[in-house]
């Protein structure tokens, strides 16, 4: 009987020996990569954007002929401008979790993205090599922001004192806005008989707290007896967290 347990086994393990062999003599085709996405992190957006502080989420679905033997992300700057306190980052991992080492695996990954990144366009690759020895390859491009981001902004060059004057932005923070702050003042300007030297702060919060994306949009007045002349308009952005950034630029006040 154990002569015949041994001569039964015999055959089997030659069978698995041929089986393992011929798998990976066997020319397989690369494999696909589709639906590769990236975003922020915490609302698993779609939209490759991402904010330095916080986590970039990346995904893709990944058709493969044989088992893959690894994944590879890699990310690194576009002639991206080092910053006072910021420092250069450039990622690499190579995934071999058992997930992964399989056919057809769903890649699904959080990165942290430092602090002290800096804001700008970043190169992604995936890479996936299966145990036949074939590599395929997606890359795409991913802009880092600031915490909070201001873009597309309009503003009236002048406006005629008595009358207002339109602006607006878009603003994006990953962590919500707190408040908008309009403070407008002026330098150098003597105020004329009947005039004075226009100051306003004004702090803007309903229909922009908490959000994380939305667009500034307002019209402001300015005195009927402004003195004429240049102003300094300063607009500060507060995210829930404290931060702010902030963005500022001039408008000409005119006589009727």
């Amino acid at each position: 009987m154990k002569r015949l347990r041994q001569a039964f086994m015999i055959p089997l393990l030659a069978l698995a020996l041929f089986s393992c062999q011929e798998e990976e003599d066997m020319t397989f085709d690369p494999a696909v990569i589709s639906a590769f996405e990236m975003g922020e992190g915490s609302s698993h957006s779609t939209e490759p954007v991402a904010y330095r502080g916080t986590d970039l989420h990346l995904e893709a679905t990944i058709i493969a002929n044989a088992n893959v033997a690894s994944i590879t992300l890699s990310i690194h700057a576009h002639d991206v401008e080092v910053g006072e306190g910021e420092t250069e980052w450039d990622f690499e991992k190579v995934y071999t979790d058992s997930k992964y080492l399989v056919k057809n695996p769903a890649f699904h990954e959080h990165i942290d993205i430092p602090a002290t990144a800096p804001a700008g366009e970043y190169h992604v690759v995936l890479e996936v090599l299966d145990i036949a020895g074939n590599i395929t390859e997606v890359e795409g491009h991913l802009e880092i922001r600031e915490l909070i981001h201001i873009s597309g902004f309009e503003m009236d060059a002048e406006v005629v004192r008595g009358e207002d004057f339109h602006v607006e932005f878009l603003i994006g923070a990953a962590n919500g806005i707190h408040t908008i702050t309009v403070d407008i003042h002026a330098h150098g300007l003597t105020a004329g008989a009947g005039e004075v030297v226009w100051e306003m702060e004004q702090v803007f919060e309903e229909g922009y707290h908490e959000l994380s994306e939305v667009e500034f949009h307002e019209h402001i007045d300015v005195p009927a007896n402004a003195t004429a002349g240049e102003y300094h308009v300063m607009f500060i952005v507060e995210d829930e967290e404290g931060n702010e950034e902030e963005y500022g630029t001039y408008i000409e006040v005119v006589n009727d």
